[in-house]
C-alpha cells in the first residue's frame, strides 16, 4: 500500500520560536508542498510558524486550507488570504476537520498544542482509526529528546516497537516526504490488549 499525498496537515507553533532555523524549515516545507502539488491543511493562523508555512505555500502557488476555532478567529489571529478557511466551534472539531482533509501529518516545532495534535494523530494511526503517516521535522534537534523518550517508552514496555517505528522523523522536508512515500501501515496498527504485548 502506498500513500497518495494530496494534502498534508501541518501542526506547528503559533510563535516563530527563537531559532531562525524553525522559520526556515516552515518556509521550506510550505514551498516544497506547493511545488509538489500537495495541499497544506493547517490551523488557520496568520502568526508564528503557522503563518510562515501558509504564506510560503501560498507564495509558491499552493492550495492552503485553514481550520480555526471561532474563539481564535474572534481574537483576530486567523489568516485572511487562504484558499479555503473553515471556522469551527471547538479545538476538537478543528482536529477532526484537519484529519478528514489530510493524507498525512507533519509536526514542525511547537508547544503543547502542537504535541497534543501530533499525539492524537499518532494514536489514531496506532489504533487503526486511520492509515495515515505521521512525521516530525526534527529541526535543529528540536524533537530529539521526544524521540529518545519514545524509545525509552518502548524499553519500559508501554509502546510496541512496530508502533514506535510508525512515527517517522527527518531533518528536512524532502527527506520526510520521501519517508512518507515509502511508508506502509503497521500490520498491528490497531489496538491489541495487554496479553498481545
Amino acid at each position: 500500500m502506498t500513500v497518495e499525498l494530496r494534502r498534508i496537515a501541518v501542526f506547528c507553533g503559533s510563535s516563530p520560536g527563537r531559532d531562525p532555523a524553525f522559520a526556515d524549515a516552515a518556509r521550506d516545507l510550505g514551498t516544497l508542498l506547493a511545488e509538489r502539488g500537495i495541499g497544506l491543511v493547517y490551523g488557520g493562523g496568520a502568526v508564528g510558524l503557522m503563518g510562515i508555512v501558509a504564506d510560503a505555500a501560498l507564495d509558491a502557488g499552493g492550495e492552503v486550507i485553514g481550520v480555526i476555532p471561532q474563539h481564535l478567529w474572534d481574537k483576530e489571529v486567523g489568516h485572511r488570504g487562504l484558499s479555503e478557511l473553515l471556522i469551527v466551534g471547538s479545538m476538537h472539531e478543528r482536529k477532526l476537520a484537519m484529519a478528514d482533509r489530510a493524507d498525512a501529518f507533519v509536526g514542525l516545532p511547537g508547544g503543547v498544542g502542537t504535541l497534543e495534535e501530533l499525539f492524537e494523530a499518532i494514536t489514531w494511526t496506532q489504533l487503526g482509526i486511520h492509515a495515515k503517516p505521521v512525521g516530525l521535522l526534527d529541526v535543529a534537534g528540536f524533537y530529539g529528546p521526544l524521540l529518545g523518550f519514545l524509545d525509552d517508552t518502548v524499553d519500559a514496555g508501554f509502546l510496541r516497537t512496530e508502533h514506535r517505528d510508525q512515527i517517522l522523523a527527518a531533518v528536512g522536508p524532502e527527506e520526510l516526504l520521501a519517508r512518507f512515500a515509502a511508508w506502509t501501515p503497521s500490520t498491528t496498527g490497531k489496538w491489541m490488549g495487554p496479553e498481545a504485548r
